[in-house]
Parts: structure tokens; sequence; C-alpha cells
């Protein structure tokens, strides 16, 4: 979708769709997974833990801050990260608002 189609949709939407778009892709998938069992600051031990190149680990890593999921502290040459709770807990109301919206009818094969 164009940005110059995204005046048709509400804001929600395409917040919601901008979540979706930093989640769909398996490395960042990885990198929070690792950043939630971790419950931590975590620094060097991506590089490792994914196995990708830093240059890359760092670009996964500033497409799931851009949308808030992460957060850094920066001491140094040193930059750590770790889950951003509260809005972790907003994008997972938002999912669950989408998905709790659905009613299933007593249809058993709708289609």
């Amino acid at each position: 979708m164009g940005t110059t189609q995204s005046h048709l949709f509400t804001e929600e939407q395409n917040e919601l769709a901008r979540i979706a778009r930093v989640l769909a892709h398996p490395a960042r998938i990885a990198i929070l997974q690792y950043l939630i069992k971790a419950n931590a600051c975590i620094n060097g031990d991506l590089v490792q833990e994914i196995g990708l190149a830093q240059a890359t680990i760092s670009q996964h890593l500033g497409e799931l801050k851009s949308i808030g999921l992460i957060q850094g502290t920066i001491d140094g040459v040193k930059v750590s990260y770790c889950i951003n709770p509260s809005r972790l807990s907003e994008i997972k109301k938002q999912l669950e608002q989408l998905f709790d919206s659905f009613t299933p009818t007593s249809i058993d094969n709708c289609c």
C-alpha cells in the first residue's frame, strides 16, 4: 500500500498495519523472543544469539525501536536494548481487540 492511500483508513488501522509490518520478519521475532526470555538489557549478545551480522541486527533493532517495542540506552560505544513493557502491553491490547472482535457463527462451513 502506498502512503498516498493511507488516508482511506483509520489511524488505528494504519498503526496496526505499521506494527504488523515491523513484526513480519523472522529475525525481528527472534530478537523479541530473546529479549523477552532474557528479561534484561542486552548488548553484544544478539549477534552471537541470532547469527546475523552486526549491521543487520542494528537494522532490525531500529525497526523494532521505530514502533517503540524496544528501548535502548547508549553508554559510550555500547548500546543496550530491552523490551519496552508499556508499549508491549499497548500492542498486545491492539492485537487482542482486533482478534477478539470476531464472533464465530453457528455455521460450521461459512464459505
